[in-house]
């Protein structure tokens, strides 16, 4: 088995959250948490659920240094980019296809594009 890292893109200059989506239409909100939560179900029904969650914007990160002498903390994001990842899930599934195949659950809930990559394997 191979986890693979699922991510949902945001836009950069929009930069949604939780308290933002409160401006879609409420109908079109709730059909979207409906899909993503029976995508969620089918996910941890088939034993291949690891984790998931939402992340804030990046306007919100302090990006860490330690690699000098002395440690520096710095407000935002450690790239700038048109857009970031907002949301992801790891799964646990037996080979990329599947993997592809999750994602395109995953995208039709969220209505949104889905990047998929698997996460390294320790070296043997």
């Amino acid at each position: 088995m191979t986890q693979y890292f699922l991510t949902m893109p945001h836009d950069a200059a929009e930069e949604p959250t939780m308290e933002s989506m409160k401006e879609m239409d409420p109908a079109e909100l709730e059909a979207v948490f409906a899909a993503v939560g029976a995508f969620n179900t089918a996910l941890t029904e088939s034993g291949s659920f690891v984790t998931a969650g939402g992340l804030h914007p990046p306007s919100t990160a302090i990006t860490v240094d330690a690699t000098g002498p002395e440690p520096k903390r710095v407000p935002g994001p450690f790239v700038d980019a048109p857009e970031y990842v907002g949301g992801f899930w790891i799964i646990d599934v037996a080979d990329e296809e599947t993997a592809l195949g999750w994602a395109e659950r995953c995208s039709a809930a969220l209505r949104s594009r889905i990047e998929v990559r698997a996460l390294q394997e320790k070296p043997e």
